[in-house]
């Protein structure tokens, strides 16, 4: 199923067993900020960006060295090397996603985010030493920039998929079957918001942080935050600004998050996080963040 309509969606995502895989990853890869710098295509729709000389290329790559080393304690993590021809690449979980036994690489709307897709190191790494099949979208018309577009739920097989420039429907619809999904919901995202995964988080497929004002219809982080009530963060305007809903569980027991979120998100939240069984694990990003992404955008996730 793949749809618009929440009501159906709700109706089939609620019979749904958490029997589709696991919930979480078994491990994680980077890519280093080499060549750290402001993205020029990339600001052109993504609010989040700062301007050219809030960029620290030396205090972001200290800070992303801080973060592989504080997320190997969840799980194996892997750093690639950056380029500084792709400044963008921080963020690799836009481009390469995988699935049991397969990889996918995403079409990126910009053709500076383009030229990642491209990398014969990290698709060798997936099709060379793992043997997982490849899925390319990448030389494909339709933009569908993959989990910064789409949250997936992997305990049960649900994706949410937020429209916008980087996404279209057909784009959805590749996504959706490449990452054989049981069905995904379509929503269009508030006008200036470019990825569902800054307004949405599932984690490990038992609660969910979501920012409404990031959704042109505020039905639908409603019924998504009442999916997996009583777990669910309905986060404050300065939750959302902190980058709180860009956060991912690693482990059952954590939730990792940039210090900065951690620092916004309320008592309130972090109760209900603790009530879902969760840890907030955190991690200094303000340099990266600079780049318009947070944390969860670093992380490429391989189940």
């Amino acid at each position: 199923m793949i749809t618009r309509d929440i009501e159906a969606f709700l109706a089939f995502a609620r019979e749904l067993a958490p029997d589709f895989g696991p919930p979480t990853a078994c491990a994680a890869f980077l890519v280093a900020p080499d060549g750290f710098r402001l993205a020029e295509q990339s600001a052109q729709d993504n609010i989040y960006m700062a301007d050219a000389g809030a960029f620290d290329a030396q205090r972001a790559s200290m800070q992303h060295r801080d973060l592989q080393r504080a997320i190997s304690t969840a799980l194996p993590t892997i750093c690639f090397a950056g380029d500084p021809a792709t400044p963008d690449a921080v963020f690799p979980n836009n481009v390469f996603g995988t699935a049991a036994g397969r990889y996918i690489v995403g079409r990126m709307r910009h053709q500076v985010r383009q030229r990642e897709a491209a990398r014969d190191d990290i698709r060798g790494f997936f099709g060379g030493v793992l043997d997982y099949a490849e899925i390319d979208l990448s030389t494909q018309p339709h933009p569908c920039e993959l989990t910064g577009a789409l949250v997936i739920d992997r305990a049960r097989g649900l994706g949410f998929c937020g429209l916008s420039e980087r996404c279209d429907e057909e784009g959805a619809r590749l996504m959706h079957e490449a990452f054989g999904l049981r069905a995904t919901l379509l929503f269009d995202l508030a006008p200036g918001e470019y990825h569902t995964n800054v307004v949405l988080a599932v984690l490990a497929g038992r609660a969910a942080v979501v920012c409404p004002r990031g959704f042109a219809d505020p039905v639908v982080p409603a019924a998504i935050a009442g999916l997996y009530a009583p777990h669910a963060v309905t986060c404050s305007e300065a939750e959302h600004a902190a980058f709180v809903g860009n956060c991912i569980a690693l482990s059952h027991e954590t939730v990792w998050m940039s210090a900065d979120a951690g620092e916004a998100l309320s008592p309130l939240h972090c109760r209900r996080l603790a009530d879902a069984g969760f840890r907030v694990e955190t991690v200094a990003l303000d340099a990266i963040e600079a780049a318009g992404g947070s944390l969860r955008c670093c992380i490429g996730e391989i189940y």
